[in-house]
């Protein structure tokens, strides 16, 4: 799962309009897609706190969930 670079998801949630801090962690390629929709983990891959889903458009967040 592709680790967000953001403390709380709170905070990620405020960065809609932005391009997403990540971290790829997959052995079997990239997961980062500028328009799709997939999960992330935070505050890194490593030190799981909390989840969230989200949605990309033209390489910005349009939604977190």
């Amino acid at each position: 799962m592709m680790g967000a670079s953001y403390k709380t998801k709170k905070e990620l949630k405020t960065q809609v309009g932005k391009p997403l801090r990540f971290v790829e962690t997959s052995i079997f390629g990239k997961e980062y897609q500028e328009d799709g929709k997939f999960c992330v983990v935070g505050p890194s891959p490593w030190k799981r706190k909390w989840y969230a889903e989200v949605v990309m458009e033209k390489g910005l967040i349009a939604k977190v969930s």
